[in-house]
């Protein structure tokens, strides 16, 4: 059983692969894989029809390497925070702490990346809406607005 943030034991019945996929976001063969390679542990199987079965624990486990993936975190650096993990809280926080700054700062840098990539598509979009609509003076203004946004690529 798990507990939740009140404290309170909760349970959930153990989920099939397919039910898994479709909540954690990865495809039956990634998490087929991430079984191989040792990320989520030998899955259990069910006794009478040898399909895996999903439990809160482990569910909530691949919940948390979904997060993991999804922010761009490689197998290697999933491999490396489970390891950690497995030794400690105190024992492994420095490398935890690290890991995880680590790639916020890429975070912060892709999220920047996005932004010049985002007010070059609203630019673009503009001077499309401002060409349709025959605004010769609105078209001008987008096309300064991309061109100043292509500066910071």
């Amino acid at each position: 059983m798990a507990a939740t943030k009140a404290g309170r034991e909760r349970t959930q019945p153990p989920l099939s692969i397919q039910e898994m996929a479709q909540r954690s976001g990865f495809s039956e063969p990634t998490l087929r894989y991430y079984e191989k390679v040792g990320l989520l542990g030998v899955v259990p199987r069910d006794d009478s029809s040898g399909h895996r079965r999903y439990d809160t624990p482990l569910a909530e486990r691949v919940d948390a390497l979904a997060c993991l993936r999804s922010s761009g975190m490689s197998v290697a650096e999933m491999r490396r925070y489970l390891a950690l993990l497995a030794e400690g809280d105190r024992a492994a926080a420095a490398e935890q702490h690290d890991l995880f700054a680590r790639h916020a700062d890429r975070l912060t840098t892709e999220i920047e990346r996005l932004r010049v990539r985002q007010a070059y598509m609203r630019g673009k979009a503009d001077m499309w809406a401002a060409r349709y609509r025959g605004d010769r003076a609105a078209e001008a203004r987008a096309i300064q607005q991309v061109e100043r946004t292509l500066q910071e690529f």
